[in-house]
C-alpha cells in the first residue's frame, strides 16, 4: 500500500454505526476520516444478510442523516401493506454504496479501504491490512480510533451453526432456502429471533403448507407492533404508543404485567400466546405476518439444538423425531455481543454501543455530534452513556430508564436538542406537525400525568425482581 497515511479519526466498520458516525462527522466538523471494513463493500452485515431479508422499522428511520433512504410511500400490497416502506437488502446495499460515493468519497475528507482487516494499534499509531494482497498500512489517528465493532454479532450466512451436525443431514443457513430445489421433504427451522419468524414467513408466502414445517424455539420472544412504529402520517400513533407505555409501567403492579398489559393493549405480541416469553430483543414484526407463523402449529420447546443427527434432533431437555428427508434451517446464530459496556468516549477512541432503546441509526448519530460538537469526553459520557444490549424483558425497562433519564439531559443540551430536532433519524422530529391531532393532544396529558411515576415505578418493579 502508500506510505503512512494521516487521519483524524480511523473508524473500523462501515456499517450501519460507522457510515452514520461519520457522516456526522462530516455534518458537524472539518475532520478527514479514514474507514476500514474487511468487507468488500460498505454496508457492513447487509452484505452478508439473508435475500429475503427487509429492516423491521420503517426506512425512514435508518440510515444516515444526511441521505434519505426510501421513498416514504404508504406500501400498497403484501404483508407490509399501509404501512411505510421497509428496504430490502439490495435496496440497502444500494443505498450504502451510493452514499459512500456520493456522499463520503466527494467530500474530500473520507478515504475508503474495503477488504482490510484492521490489526490494532495505540498511542495514535494503527494498522490494518488487505485481505487480497496481504500489505499492510500504517495509519497516524490525530483524534480518535473508532470502533464499531465492540458489539458485532454474528449472523447465520457468515457463522457455523452453534450445535454439531452429523454426516449425512442436510443443514443450511436461511439464505440458502431460496436456493432449494425440488424438496419435498419438511423444513426444519431452527431458532427463535427475528431470522427465524423471517424465515418461516418467507417459506410460507412461497407457498410451503405450513404442515411441512417444523419451528424449534429455544425461547419465546415479545415483538413490537409494527402499527405503532411508523412515521409520518402514522406518527400520532407512536406518540400514542409512548404515552401508552408510561401509563402502563406507572400502573403496573409486577415485571410480567407490564407486558401483558402492554399485550393487551396491542403494542406487543407475541407468537404463542399461551407460552410467557423470557426474550425482548425489540425487533418489530406486523400483525398480518403473526397470522401467518401462527398456522405453524409443530414447535419443539426442548432448549436449544446441541447436535443433529438422521432422524432425530439432540436438545437440552431432550431428543426430538424429525422426517428423514428433512432440510434444517440454521437460524439460530450468537447474534449481538454481550461485551461489558466500557465508557464511550475516551482520549484516544469511541467505543459505539447503545445509549438507549431502538433507532439504532439515530443513536449512532447521535454520538458522531456528541464528537464533533461537544467540549469534553466528560460531557459527551454524562449526556451518552452506554446501554447493555437487552435480551430480556426486564432488560427492556432498564433500558427504557435510559431513554427517560437521559434523553432528558441531552434535550436540555442546546447543541444536541437543535440537532436531534432537525435529524431525518429522530422518530419523533416532525410531532409538531400534528399537535392539534386529539390523539396527540390526549398523549400529552397521558406523558405529563404518568412520566413521574413511572420511573419510580418501574425502578421499584425491577429492584423486586432482582431480589
Amino acid at each position: 500500500m502508500s506510505d503512512l497515511i494521516e487521519t483524524d479519526y480511523l473508524v473500523v466498520g462501515a456499517g450501519a454505526a460507522g457510515m452514520a458516525f461519520t457522516d456526522a462527522l462530516l455534518k458537524h466538523s472539518d475532520a478527514t476520516v479514514t474507514i476500514v471494513d474487511r468487507r468488500h463493500a460498505p454496508g457492513g452485515h447487509w452484505i452478508d444478510a439473508y435475500p429475503f431479508v427487509h429492516l423491521h422499522q420503517p426506512s425512514a428511520f435508518y440510515g444516515v442523516d444526511s441521505v434519505p433512504l426510501g421513498d416514504d410511500a404508504l406500501d400498497q400490497s403484501g404483508l407490509n401493506a399501509g404501512f411505510y416502506g421497509l428496504a430490502g437488502a439490495d435496496e440497502l446495499r444500494a443505498y450504502y454504496a451510493r452514499v459512500m460515493q456520493q456522499h463520503f468519497l466527494p467530500s474530500g475528507r473520507v478515504r475508503f479501504f474495503p477488504g482490510c482487516d484492521y490489526r490494532g494499534g495505540a498511542a495514535g499509531r494503527h494498522t490494518f491490512t488487505s485481505r487480497l494482497t496481504g500489505a499492510t498500512q500504517e495509519v497516524r489517528v490525530r483524534r480518535k480510533l473508532v470502533d464499531t465493532a465492540y458489539l458485532e454479532g454474528r449472523i447465520p450466512a457468515t457463522s457455523a451453526p452453534p450445535f454439531e451436525v452429523a454426516e449425512g443431514v442436510r443443514c443450511v443457513p436461511a439464505g440458502e432456502v431460496v436456493r432449494v430445489t425440488d424438496h419435498s421433504g419438511r423444513y426444519v427451522v431452527i431458532g427463535a429471533g427475528k431470522t427465524a419468524l423471517d424465515t418461516c414467513v418467507w417459506l410460507l408466502t412461497h407457498g410451503v403448507p405450513a404442515a411441512r414445517i417444523q419451528w424449534v424455539k429455544p425461547r419465546e420472544g415479545w415483538w413490537l407492533n409494527r402499527r405503532y412504529n411508523q412515521p409520518h402520517t402514522l406518527l400520532p400513533d407512536l406518540y400514542a404508543a409512548a404515552g401508552l407505555q408510561l401509563q402502563v409501567m406507572a400502573q403496573a403492579a409486577s415485571v410480567d404485567e407490564v407486558f401483558t398489559r402492554l399485550e393487551s393493549s396491542g403494542y406487543l405480541l407475541r407468537v404463542d400466546t399461551t407460552v410467557t416469553p423470557t426474550m425482548m430483543h425489540g425487533a418489530i414484526v406486523s400483525e398480518e405476518e403473526l397470522k401467518l407463523l401462527r398456522q405453524i402449529q409443530d414447535v419443539v420447546r426442548l432448549g436449544r439444538v446441541r447436535r443433529i443427527e438422521p432422524g432425530r434432533l439432540v436438545l437440552d431437555e431432550g431428543t426430538q423425531a424429525t422426517a428423514p428427508d428433512a432440510l434444517y434451517v440454521h437460524c439460530a446464530a450468537k447474534g449481538l455481543s454481550a461485551a461489558p459496556v466500557r465508557p464511550i468516549f475516551e482520549a484516544d477512541r469511541v467505543t459505539v454501543q447503545p445509549i438507549y432503546w431502538g433507532f439504532a441509526c439515530f443513536q449512532f448519530a447521535t454520538l458522531g455530534v456528541a464528537e464533533a460538537s461537544l467540549a469534553s469526553d466528560e460531557d459527551r459520557n454524562r449526556l451518552c452513556p452506554p446501554v447493555a444490549y437487552w435480551d430480556t424483558p426486564a432488560d427492556y425497562l432498564r433500558t427504557y430508564l435510559a431513554v427517560l433519564a437521559h434523553g432528558r439531559a441531552r434535550a436540555a443540551h442546546p447543541v444536541l436538542n437543535v440537532w436531534a430536532n432537525a435529524s431525518r433519524l429522530n422518530p419523533l422530529r416532525d410531532i409538531g406537525r400534528y399537535r392539534d391531532h386529539a390523539l396527540v393532544q390526549e398523549t400529552r396529558g397521558v406523558i405529563k400525568q404518568h412520566g413521574v411515576a413511572a420511573v419510580s415505578n418501574v425502578m421499584t418493579l425491577l429492584a423486586g425482581q432482582d431480589a
